[in-house]
């Protein structure tokens, strides 16, 4: 093992442009701290400028493959290393590492930096209120214990193995809600359902089928409110906001455990309806949108930032499709308001009116989708399992406790 100091293995160290980009919704993508995961971007959220706004923001330097982008907040210390035919920018709180590749691997540098002893390193120092950041000479004069190169290579290998089966999964389940969208789009906005050719246009919409009020499809039950001193390691899981994805979708291993008590109508099983209601992002990516809820094998419940639907008549399965592929929480999500915190007050929603095919053409639609949502939701535990090995094989790797 030989001790350096990051800056001394690195070409180059630069600190993002100190200003906010707007998103444009198409172009370049803009990497902000949320899309740095452990290991790869996220593209979940991800915003997108044009090519000046590009061009402007890579001024100090352009990232390219084999960098690494470094969050100094929210999540701090998160590094995230640049794949191949990857073409981004920088967002704020952001930090493009350029590493010596005759010194350090990439990939390893990139592990390194993630495995728990550097973490604390990192984060130790970190200051802010409210929001760790780590300053930049921080970064710079970090240790940095390399190995053999060879060692190094054999090293990366192995951990990058799991991210590339872990990537494969996630292109999977895009791949299945990319399908799951397609479906529902084809058979009830497009109107090409089995038997469309026959069926009469009656007051706008086809035959047979019924405009109603959400206040009439489902009602809700609101989430447990909760103090800090019952979240605990220990106790039931609890779903909160952050286990909704951007704009729908459930996202694992954000959820937190609680100790409380709560009441028989807040429990959560596989199967149900959430929906998120409040929201600290002005893009009003969360508020209003849905996620179902997984195979936890163990109780579980939700926060008050959400509330549990319970439909009247209407497949679950096809409530979820219709919110989130069918446009409904895109207009039930512009009736949240506030400053900073954006809320829904749930009953605002219950007169959206909502389109209600046949009910032969939901039963023929949702055992389709209910076998893509199960293999989303099989794929998901896969991800789960992998990087938890991942992540349990990193520490031993770095500290050479196994020898490769």
């Amino acid at each position: 093992m030989s001790e350096f100091l990051l800056n001394e293995v690195c070409e180059l160290i630069v600190d993002c442009p100190h200003t906010t980009a707007k998103d444009e919704g198409e172009g370049f993508p803009l990497v902000r701290t949320p899309n740095i995961g452990k290991g790869r971007l996220v593209y979940d959220g991800m915003h997108r400028v044009c090519e000046d706004v590009y061009n402007k923001r890579n001024a100090r330097a352009i990232p390219q493959e084999n960098d690494l982008i470094f969050a100094r907040e929210a999540t701090a210390g998160n590094v995230a290393l640049i794949q191949k035919g990857e073409k981004v920018c920088l967002g704020q709180r952001t930090v493009l590492i350029r590493p010596n590749q005759e010194i350090v691997n990439p990939a390893f540098l990139t592990y390194f930096l993630l495995a728990p002893k550097q973490q604390y390193n990192l984060l130790s120092t970190a200051n802010g209120a409210t929001v760790a950041h780590v300053n930049l000479p921080t970064i710079r004069n970090l240790k940095i214990d390399l190995p053999e190169l060879s060692t190094q290579h054999r090293i990366a290998a192995i951990l990058s193995r799991y991210d590339s089966l872990i990537e494969n999964y996630q292109k999977q389940i895009k791949l299945l809600e990319e399908a799951a969208q397609r479906l529902y789009k084809e058979w009830f906005v497009d109107l090409h359902f089995p038997g469309h050719e026959n069926t009469k246009i009656v007051d706008g919409v086809p035959e047979g089928w019924e405009k109603k009020t959400l206040g009439e499809l489902f009602s809700y039950v609101r989430g447990k409110s909760y103090s800090s001193n019952e979240i605990s390691d220990e106790g039931c899981i609890m779903v909160n906001l952050k286990n909704i994805q951007a704009f729908g979708g459930y996202k694992r291993d954000a959820e937190k455990r609680f100790i409380g008590e709560y009441k028989p109508e807040q429990t959560l099983q596989k199967g149900d309806l959430v929906m998120g209601v409040t929201d600290m992002t002005q893009e009003r990516r969360l508020v209003g949108h849905v996620a179902l809820i997984p195979d936890f094998n163990e109780p579980a419940t939700f926060s008050m930032d959400l509330i549990k639907i319970i439909p009247y008549s209407v497949p679950i399965i096809y409530l979820y499709c219709a919110m989130r592929y069918g446009g409904i929480s895109k207009r039930i999500s512009p009736l949240a308001n506030g400053v900073n915190v954006l809320h829904l007050k749930p009953d605002a929603m219950m007169g959206t009116m909502m389109v209600i095919p046949r009910k032969d053409l939901v039963e023929r639609f949702c055992p389709f989708v209910e076998e893509m949502v199960n293999k989303i939701l099989k794929n998901q535990s896969q991800i789960r399992l992998l990087t938890e090995a991942r992540d349990r094989l990193l520490p031993k790797l770095m500290s050479g406790e196994l020898k490769v």
